[in-house]
């Protein structure tokens, strides 16, 4: 048995900051790769459009489901027992659940594939917390962002390579990601040292553990309010745009794995760039509100554009347009993160992780529906872009309630 790693040490946050973020490039490098094939496996078991599209809803929500149950369960338990143990969990939950999806031959090992890893699949949350364990309040939103960069560029080569790799065989990327979360793993073992130390941690309350007690914990923070709402209705848009974009494209334009993973580098390409490199430098003329505001409507007006496009290569125009949505993440988890005590991070950041798999669960059962019933309309047809359409929508209610938000609480700062 390998000694465990200690905690950071006062003046290491840097290096445990690098650390993270290479495991988090590797595990998004992983998941990239299964994007643009996953919808085409879902379609070998199926015998039409309209059916690949109901099925494919259905593994999306069963992993979904299985990560809403687990997210607050897993952040508990890395304010219990530390992060480290809890990211090598993660990260052994895909590699199986990797591996599981190469060798389906059914639908329903699909499905249980699905289910298993995303009750294991708390690297999201548990990564949010390690980057506030080692960083002060008034840094989180730079290191949030630098975090977000690397999903950015894990969704820069994880689909491309994907989609070329199924272009070959459409089991091929899942035996790669599987090996590449097999790699984290390794690295999460033998390099990756603990942020939390044993001062900070404290008992597992499975009260706060429960899901739905999580959700309430987060909306009574102090200063988080109708954030909360914001979190949700953004969060039920963007997982609506990731359900569908792939048959989106696939019915719109005639798009296959290849064109789909292009398409994904363009979004991790110009999400990378966003937030490793720009997000810094906006922060120091607007403010996490305003940068926010701004971000949610560039998002509003990118939905309605992405499903009013009659060619392909108009989305990556739209993409590229998009630079100020590309910040809302990043200034709404450092907003919540700094309504919470340090000894309360992982738990917080559990909850906003379980609340966005709320609306992971939630999004297929809109998605599907709405995508299957335009389906059959001929390629280039607006009127596929329904689910594009009602994100936006969501996202409008967003910006308003941001808005209401901020609003309320400038008012409540001023003095008497």
């Amino acid at each position: 048995m390998t000694e465990p790693v200690p905690a950071v040490p006062a003046g290491k946050s840097p290096a445990a900051m690098r650390f993270i973020l290479l495991t988090v490039l590797i595990d998004m490098l992983a998941v990239g790769l299964i994007v643009p094939v996953l919808p085409g496996l879902v379609g070998k078991f199926t015998a039409n459009p309209a059916e690949q599209t109901y099925w494919y809803g259905v593994v999306t929500f069963s992993f979904a489901l299985a990560s809403f149950v687990g997210a607050p369960i897993l952040g508990a338990l890395s304010d219990r027992y530390g992060r480290r143990p809890i990211l090598l969990i993660g990260f052994c939950g895909l590699m199986i659940n990797f591996f599981m999806t190469a060798m389906a031959s059914a639908l329903w090992m699909l499905i249980v594939s699905r289910i298993f890893g995303g009750g294991m699949q708390a690297n999201a949350a548990v990564a949010n917390a390690y980057v506030a364990d080692i960083t002060p309040p008034e840094q989180r939103a730079r290191r949030f962002g630098l975090l977000g960069a690397m999903f950015g560029i894990g969704f820069i080569l994880g689909p491309v390579i994907g989609g070329l790799l199924g272009g070959i065989d459409l089991h091929l990327p899942f035996w790669v990601a599987g090996g590449l979360a097999f790699v984290n793993l390794l690295y999460g073992w033998f390099v990756l040292p603990e942020s939390l130390p044993p001062e900070r941690r404290r008992a597992i309350d499975p009260r706060r553990a429960n899901p739905f007690s999580s959700l309430k914990q987060l909306a009574q923070l102090k200063g988080v309010g109708l954030l909360v709402a914001v979190l949700a209705c953004a969060g039920l848009a963007q997982f609506t745009l990731y359900t569908t974009w792939v048959l989106y494209a696939t019915f719109k334009f005639g798009w296959g794995p290849t064109e789909n993973g292009w398409s994904l580098f363009a979004v991790g390409v110009v999400s990378a760039v966003v937030q490793g490199a720009l997000l810094g430098r906006l922060l120091k003329v607007f403010t996490p509100q305003k940068l926010a505001v701004m971000g949610l409507l560039s998002s509003t007006l990118s939905f309605v554009a992405f499903g009013l496009v009659t060619e392909g290569w108009m989305m990556y125009v739209v993409i590229v347009a998009n630079v100020l949505g590309n910040t809302v993440a990043a200034t709404m988890q450092s907003l919540i993160s700094s309504a919470a005590s340090g000894s309360e991070q992982g738990q917080t950041m559990g909850s906003v992780s379980g609340l966005n798999s709320l609306m992971a669960v939630i999004a297929p059962m809109f998605a599907a529906p709405l995508l299957g019933a335009v389906s059959h309309f001929p390629a280039g047809d607006w009127r596929i872009g329904a689910p594009l359409f009602f994100c936006a929508a969501l996202q409008a209610l967003a910006l308003m309630f941001a808005i209401s938000h901020f609003r309320s609480h400038r008012q409540a700062l001023k003095p008497a």
